[in-house]
């Protein structure tokens, strides 16, 4: 991608057209590297839709693998760079950051968050690997862009894995996104803006205080905790009827942002997570909520009148009701060396990671739709996959299981437990694996291994406050009501079986009914 078709420069002119801040785009590389005449190529057409921009090119000898740009505004630099073509998903990632830089971005956070980044200590130099095809890697970039761009004593260098091999290879990066901070690895996988900037709060530290109380929130009817879609749809359905509503979540969206392709919505033939959770907000948005996003919930009390939960940010919010819509994240096998080995050859995420195992040995634990799916992918870029399944049938649909049989490079154990990851210390090796009715003990040579084996509900901060059962699902009747007066939930954090999009917004709107009901009735 180095030159610029006309649409694309046409769309570009449009969404710039407004651009009032002097935009320097600064192209550093080596004379004698090809690759930066491809950059600057790219730059040029870029920088050709907007009179605010301009272009400098600098001869760059040094050790950088790749030619590197760098995003000034008002003749001061940003933070924000690019070391290769930003091209693929991370096209727009460069477009949000210029934006963000001229101040008319949309995914700058609120005034809390923005003074949790300026207090952050520095300096920090972070170092973002990415592949251009990931889904995932834009939203770790852009958050980290975010931060470089409202913290002048933090930078942030993103990557293009496949223009800096031996930068790939020292750092040993086996997945992406993967992010260095100052040589630490700081992250590795999806991670939302809140919980980026409590990982360099933690190893930097911070120079202000965030829990000020003046700034707590208050007034609210009901506090929706969680952004994905029985969330979302909890929010929608008591603003509809007049409530003043809160929604509280690391990201709107939830688990919907990391799903690719969607095609089980009802009257929505395909689309993809990204999308849906960009829908999920321009609805929250068409109403009177309050969304407070990029927050981690790490206090809740619910036994009173008032019910009340605290984020890290500080602030606490209350109101006489709370739904809780909190969700599920990928559950892990808990074994050993899986802690040792993620990033590192234990992986989540096929699209965003299997190309990194292109010509190599895999494993895949889970032989359900994902972990069916996610064998498929893998099949196709792997010279063996192992799919290990604890039950003795597959539980994928039976068209995914007919797609599987189709790759003669696929061994299908069931009845087989993974009991542990093996490793040289840099990357996985092998993994171990158990016959349940043999009792056999096998090691299988592996370079990776992809965990598929569900989800695990977020509701560990609500433990001791509202009744669970023994999987850590918030036990509701079925109107959505808890153990807790006042207080109901929806969705994937609850015992209602299918964890399905469509059956957590049926759900959530259902909860947010009998929350109205109840109010009207003075329960």
């Amino acid at each position: 991608m180095a030159k610029l078709d006309k649409d694309i420069l046409d769309q570009l002119k449009n969404i710039f057209a407004k651009l009032d801040t002097g935009i320097l785009l600064l192209v550093q590389g080596s004379p004698e590297d090809p690759r930066r005449q491809e950059m600057e190529e790219f730059v040029t057409d870029f920088a050709s839709s907007s009179p605010s921009f301009s272009v400098k090119v600098e001869d760059f000898p040094t050790e950088e693998e790749a030619p590197v740009l760098s995003i000034w505004r008002d003749g001061i630099p940003t933070g924000v760079q690019f070391a290769g073509v930003p091209g693929g998903h991370e096209f727009s990632s460069l477009i949000l950051a210029v934006l963000n830089a001229a101040g008319q971005g949309k995914n700058l956070p609120d005034e809390a968050t923005q003074r949790r980044i300026e207090a952050i200590t520095g300096p920090v130099e972070i170092l973002t690997f990415v592949s251009l095809t990931c889904s995932i890697c834009p939203d770790v970039v852009q958050a980290l862009n975010v931060i470089a761009l409202l913290n002048p004593q933090i930078t942030n260098k993103v990557i293009d894995g496949g223009v800096a091999p031996q930068m790939v290879k020292d750092y040993n990066i086996n997945g992406v996104p993967t992010v260095y901070a100052n040589g630490l690895l700081l992250n590795v996988g999806q991670a939302t803006l809140g919980e980026l900037i409590g990982k360099l709060e933690q190893n930097f530290g911070s120079s202000a205080d965030t829990g000020v109380s003046d700034n707590t929130p208050l007034g609210f009817d009901a506090i929706i905790a969680g952004g994905g879609p029985a969330g979302a749809a909890s929010a929608i359905y008591l603003a509809r009827k007049g409530m003043k509503v809160a929604v509280v979540a690391g990201r709107i969206g939830g688990q919907v942002k990391d799903t690719s392709e969607i095609e089980n919505l009802i009257s929505v033939p395909l689309t993809t997570g990204t999308a849906l959770a960009s829908d999920i907000r321009k609805h929250l948005d068409a109403y009177e909520i309050a969304v407070f996003d990029n927050r981690r919930i790490v206090k809740a009390e619910l036994k009173g009148d008032v019910k009340r939960i605290t984020a890290d940010s500080g602030e606490t919010f209350e109101a006489p009701q709370l739904i809780v819509a909190t969700g599920a994240s990928w559950r892990k096998l808990n074994v050993a060396g899986e802690e040792d080995y993620l990033g590192k050859g234990v992986a989540f995420c096929t699209h965003c990671d299997g190309p990194f195992y292109r010509g190599k040995r895999v494993a895949v634990v889970g032989g359900g739709n994902s972990g069916v799916e996610a064998a498929i992918d893998l099949a196709g870029l792997a010279t063996h996959v192992d799919l290990f399944e604890f039950m003795d049938t597959l539980k994928a649909d039976e068209v995914l299981q007919k797609k599987l049989a189709t790759f003669d490079n696929v061994d299908i154990h069931l009845s087989t437990a993974l009991t542990e990851v093996k490793g040289d210390g840099r990357n996985v090796t092998a993994v171990v694996a158990k016959d349940r009715i043999t009792g056999e003990t096998k090691e299988y040579p592996v370079d990776g291994v992809f965990v598929q084996i569900g989800l695990t509900p977020n509701s560990q901060v609500f433990e001791g406050e509202i009744a669970m059962n023994r999987q850590g699902e918030i036990e509701i009747d079925s109107k959505g009501r808890t153990s807790v007066k006042g207080v109901y939930a929806a969705g994937d954090v609850t015992d209602v079986p299918y964890k399905q999009i469509v059956i957590a917004m049926g759900e959530g709107a259902k909860a947010a009914l009998t929350a109205v009901d109840d109010r009207m009735r003075g329960v």
